[in-house]
């Protein structure tokens, strides 16, 4: 029998490394408010190998594409809005030590997803009439472990 899983407490956190080069395994702050994190299948490019010899072609995979950006969106509070000018200022500061944030998508009684990336600072967004104001927060990619035991935050 599977064991499904839903959405309900999956959060976002972030943290800083303490050692250039090594991904935390404690010490992570959740980003409260989130409403959806995209997916994040990151597949090789196709290097094609075949020679005159082959009778079908042949690919070895090549550079992982990490696409452009991830989006993740969450409810515009003032208190998204600080904590994600924490993440930014976070990037900063570690970007000059050599360090990297990284991002851990942590599932209730699950593993997490682990990438490390460049948060953007936040703009403006769009404003409707009788609509939830949202934001859409991005972070660059540049890294990634993919599933790993949850951390200890």
């Amino acid at each position: 029998m599977a064991l499904e899983f839903n959405t309900i407490g999956v959060k976002l956190n972030y943290a800083v490394e303490a050692s250039a080069g090594t991904r935390p395994t404690s010490g992570y702050t959740q980003l409260k408010g989130m409403k959806s994190i995209p997916g994040m299948d990151f597949a090789p490019s196709q290097l094609d190998v075949t020679d005159l010899e082959d009778e079908v072609r042949r690919f070895i995979p090549g550079v992982i594409d990490a696409g452009n950006d991830i989006a993740v969106t969450g409810n515009m509070t003032e208190a998204l809005k600080t904590a994600w000018e924490s993440v930014v200022s976070a990037y900063e500061t570690a970007r000059e030590a050599g360090k990297s944030v990284w991002f851990e998508v942590a599932i209730p009684n699950f593993d997490s997803f682990y990438f490390a990336g460049i948060p953007v600072k936040q703009g403006l967004p769009e404003i409707g009439v009788d609509a939830v104001m949202e934001t859409t927060l991005h972070i660059i990619p540049n890294q990634i472990t993919g599933w790993a035991t949850a951390s200890t935050t």
